[in-house]
């Protein structure tokens, strides 16, 4: 299965899968969550052969010039089945595309692991966000062929 760039009508797939992950999974506050953030953000969607979403993210693009993945989420049925790292590629090319430098995020503990094996590199300390450790991380982009 392959993450693609998800269709405006695609949206509220992506935000329920959100909400499942993080609001109902992991207890982050709904407003929290739906910070107002996504209409200056690119949505990705990954869907089943029925074409059930399982998992999205969203990439934005930071002040400085730099792609920030964001809101990286599978449901529980579908882990380990490598969507996260199918949205995770999806973002770095399209980051890669548009010729950013890097892209960075904000990982929770538990997914340092995952981010890392992808070239990610942890820095700074641990901060909290929504009540769960984070630690930012960061990787280049990959050079796109002309």
């Amino acid at each position: 299965m392959l993450a693609r760039r998800a269709r405006p009508d695609e949206l509220e797939d992506c935000f329920d899968v959100r909400k499942e992950v993080f609001v109902v999974e992991q207890q982050v506050p709904l407003d929290l969550e739906m910070d107002g953030l996504d209409p200056q953000c690119s949505q990705f969607i990954v869907r089943d052969e029925q074409g059930y979403a399982l998992g999205t993210a969203r990439m934005r693009l930071t002040e400085d010039g730099r792609a920030k993945a964001e809101r990286v989420a599978v449901r529980k049925q579908a882990r380990g089945r490598g969507l996260g790292g199918a949205l995770m590629q999806a973002i770095e090319d399209e980051a890669a595309q548009r010729g950013l430098s890097e892209v960075v995020l904000s990982a929770q503990v538990s997914a340092i692991a995952f981010y890392e094996a992808r070239g990610y590199v942890a820095e700074g300390p641990l901060f909290d966000d929504a009540g769960i450790p984070h630690r930012k991380m960061r990787r280049p982009c990959e050079k796109v062929a002309p």
